[in-house]
């Protein structure tokens, strides 16, 4: 058996753990810079408001209806979501966490009854431990777990967050009341084709033809059906990199033309990003650097320039990583033009440990170090004490969070005080 947990509004959520008085309220949290909405309460969705939402557009929605508006902080959001991980993980020893607010766990060796005593259990224990609100499918596969935790989320008020798909009778129900667009797996082009044909719900997708299946949505698509059916074809991931590429991007405050100041962006841009390779043990061989203007700049051209380019050599030092991708840089720069935003993206992610070494990775060890001891000097003093000389010295560059939460769980002063 197969579960998955889903942290329910997970960012909202957040928030409202320390803020109890927003419980009931219409909430949105904004990306970087306070751009766009990126989470919303239930009580926000039924307000009209869009995922994705540019916030500008809808700050008369917002006004009209005292919606509660928060910057993201990804610091305390990162390190709920530690807690809600550590919490599963006490309870079953086969977990795969599958992003920030969701893991599957694996049920080897436990009875239907077991394992679902247990993820009550733990719907129960993380609400009381950290505040979070969480909902499970229990089932057969993956895929259908993830059916059966999207019907405890929809009906919560007669599900208590957990439903089980436990029977022939119950799968069939739920494929016939889902919607191939919200079918894990399925994806925008595959759900384009599948319409094409009026196939519409997850019992029109099983009932089509294997070779079918293969010939238009690969072995993948072929692979969902037979979950879909209850034939397990995807197990627990476990040591794998964490991620297939890895991106640092921002919008800034206001529009800049001067390439200095872009080279600054960029060298930094490319320091978080090695950072973040570094953290989970991998090294990258490719990157893509991107500049863009305002894209919703009503008057003026709008225009979008990016080049990717192969490293020499596997690497997650900020120091070649920040040279390269300048280089990179100065070949997309066009004069007398004004940026609104720009990112790094490092891929061609590989386990730090498969290094394969090659006559230009002479200063390999060196930089090394020079990593390792510039990582710890950033954890034990705070992050970016240490700068490379290309970076803006005096100047720290701030997003745009003018609504921002506090840390509560991680900054000594931010810390709630009870009396």
């Amino acid at each position: 058996m197969f579960a998955l947990i889903d942290c329910n509004n997970f960012y909202a959520s957040c928030e409202r753990v320390f803020q109890p008085h927003l419980n009931g309220k219409p909430l949105v949290i904004l990306s970087n810079n306070d751009g766009c909405v990126i989470a919303r309460s239930n009580e926000a969705k039924s307000l009209g408001i869009p995922m994705g939402a540019p916030a500008f557009k809808y700050k008369e929605i917002f006004q009209k209806n005292n919606v509660q508006i928060f910057s993201s902080n990804f610091t305390l959001y990162g390190d709920m979501s530690n807690r809600v991980m550590s919490i599963i993980a006490r309870h079953v020893p086969e977990v795969e966490i599958y992003s920030i607010d969701e893991a599957f766990i694996k049920f080897s060796g436990f009875s239907e009854d077991e394992a679902n005593k247990k993820c009550k259990e733990i719907i129960n224990t993380v609400l009381k431990w950290t505040g979070i609100p969480v909902s499970i499918g229990l089932a057969s596969t993956k895929s259908l777990a993830k059916v059966a935790n999207r019907i405890a989320k929809k009906n919560s008020h007669k599900t208590n967050g957990f439903y089980s798909i436990s029977s022939e009778k119950k799968r069939l129900e739920a494929l016939d009341n889902i919607f191939t667009r919200d079918i894990w797996g399925i994806g925008l082009q595959n759900e384009k084709k599948l319409s094409r044909i009026n196939v519409k719900t997850g019992m029109d997708f099983i009932s089509l033809p294997d070779k079918w299946v293969k010939k238009n949505m690969s072995i993948i698509g072929l692979k969902l059906k037979k979950e879909l059916e209850g034939n397990p074809t995807l197990d627990i991931e476990e040591g794998k990199v964490d991620k297939k590429s890895i991106a640092t991007t921002r919008s800034f405050e206001s529009e800049i033309s001067s390439l200095d100041d872009l080279i600054e962006r960029i060298t930094t841009f490319s320091v978080v990003a090695s950072k973040k390779l570094r953290r989970q043990n991998s090294e990258c061989n490719m990157i893509c650097v991107f500049i863009r203007s305002n894209p919703f700049k009503q008057d003026g051209k709008k225009y979008h320039f990016s080049l990717t380019g192969s490293l020499p050599f596997s690497t997650n030092s900020s120091i070649e990583i920040s040279k390269f991708a300048v280089s990179l840089l100065r070949k997309i720069y066009s004069n007398n033009k004004l940026y609104k935003k720009a990112g790094v993206i490092l891929m061609g992610l590989s386990p730090q440990s498969n290094h394969q070494f090659s006559m230009f990775d002479k200063d390999l060890e060196k930089q090394k170090k020079l990593m390792k001891s510039i990582d710890s000097i950033d954890n034990k003093y705070g992050l970016y004490k240490v700068r490379l000389g290309s970076q803006d010295q005096k100047r720290i560059w701030k997003m745009k969070r003018q609504r921002l939460s506090r840390n509560y769980t991680t900054e000594i002063d931010d810390i709630l005080i009870v009396r």
